[in-house]
């Protein structure tokens, strides 16, 4: 690639001498057993009750959007189980929670599908 504003050719467009000096790291997606691992240790370290079931919804979610969307949801689905008198929280919770949310990617659809606005 052409680095920006010159006409060096250089790999990633970027200059020689500051890719000597990076790190190439191979970044792969979570699998649905590391997902269930992660925000099982998530919800211990919040103080939150979960449910294998809903761990498993919650990491098929993660897989379908963003292992980060997947744990913000950790918080509104205790809420909606308390609300319900339960401490911990269902599968049925995160149902009414994925329900409620849009992740980032859902949201831009949306957004782009009503230029630019909500009806």
């Amino acid at each position: 690639c052409q680095i920006r504003g010159t006409d060096v050719m250089s790999p990633h467009g970027i200059p020689i001498d500051l890719l000597d000096r990076t790190l190439m790291v191979r970044l792969v997606p979570y699998n649905t057993d590391e997902m269930v691992q992660i925000l099982s240790l998530r919800a211990t370290v919040e103080g939150i009750e979960v449910e294998e079931s809903a761990l498993r919804l919650l990491s098929d979610i993660g897989t379908r959007t963003t292992l980060r969307y997947a744990v913000q949801m950790l918080t509104p689905a205790r809420i909606v189980a308390e609300t319900s008198g339960r401490t911990a929280i269902t599968e049925e919770d995160v149902k009414d929670v994925d329900a409620l949310f849009l992740d980032g990617k859902a949201s831009g659809k949306m957004l782009a599908k009503s230029e630019g606005y909500m009806s």
